[in-house]
């Protein structure tokens, strides 16, 4: 699969088959839960469903391989049986077992919280698919040295891993992390030089939504970060991101096309 990008901002939709992930976790566990989520989204506008098996919230436990997979290839495989193979769906995981298995069963992007730094055999999986692959910044500490600098050499460093293996360039999208490994102040001075890193070359997915830093300027909680998720979805659209990955679709979709007709399109006056 080849995702089509340029003419218009695509909305990933966030889908986690968890019981504890931060703003969600729960709700979507019961495969048909999943399937009736998955159809509100896609009906809202999403391009892609992001399917996720472990937490990646802070504090969240690990979760073992055998039950990550009982959590996210039945959705897969249920999903597709219900609403098509067409429909993009990536597997957001760092592990290469659940990557090859979810991509067997129907998945066709690759979403790596680690930018294939944490299971070495990750970069292999996905050169020998060929699909898409989502390199997202991250890192075991906050030692930065030059803040911006760092996180561009740490995307730099994934991308080398990825080609390595034999990951083609046009397959490669970037994500820069926002919330992780990233303290309040960073978050908000990397959403506002985000340009930085739509420049290097890649197209780039921004994922902020219901985050904490959010909450804590809007002093409110994850369920009710709504229009702070949209200020970054409009922020993001107009320094050149390319995804939004968005619990809450249908309000960041028009956001999206809003921005888009503003940006994207050239008015004549």
């Amino acid at each position: 699969m080849k995702l089509e990008m340029g003419s218009r901002t695509l909305i990933m939709g966030i889908l986690n088959t968890t019981p504890d992930s931060f703003s969600d976790g729960g709700h979507y566990v019961d495969v048909q839960h999943a399937v009736d989520q998955a159809g509100r989204m896609l009906e809202q506008g999403a391009d892609i469903l992001d399917i996720g098996g472990e937490s990646t919230r802070p504090g969240a436990e690990p979760v073992a391989l055998k039950q990550e997979l009982e959590r996210v290839i039945p959705a897969i495989k249920a999903i597709q049986a219900t609403y098509g193979a067409h429909i993009p769906i990536s597997i957001d995981t760092y592990k290469a077992e659940v990557a090859r298995q979810a991509l067997a069963a129907g998945a066709h992007i690759i979403n790596d919280v680690w930018g294939f730094k944490k299971d070495p055999e990750m970069a292999k999986v996905a050169a020998e698919f060929g699909c898409p692959v989502i390199l997202m910044h991250n890192r075991n500490d906050m030692n930065y040295v030059d803040f911006i600098e760092d996180v561009i050499m740490d995307l730099s460093e994934s991308v080398r891993i990825a080609k390595q293996a034999g990951v083609a360039k046009e397959s490669i999208v970037l994500d820069p992390g926002i919330g992780f490994a990233k303290t309040f102040d960073q978050n908000l001075y990397l959403l506002n030089q985000l340009q930085r890193i739509t420049d290097l070359g890649f197209p780039v997915l921004l994922g902020t939504s219901r985050k904490r830093f959010i909450q804590r300027v809007l002093q409110t909680t994850a369920n009710d970060a709504l229009e702070g998720t949209v200020a970054t979805t409009v922020l993001g659209i107009m320094q050149g991101c390319e995804i939004i990955r968005v619990h809450d679709v249908k309000a960041n979709k028009r956001a999206a096309t809003m921005t888009d007709a503003m940006v994207r399109s050239i008015p004549t006056v």
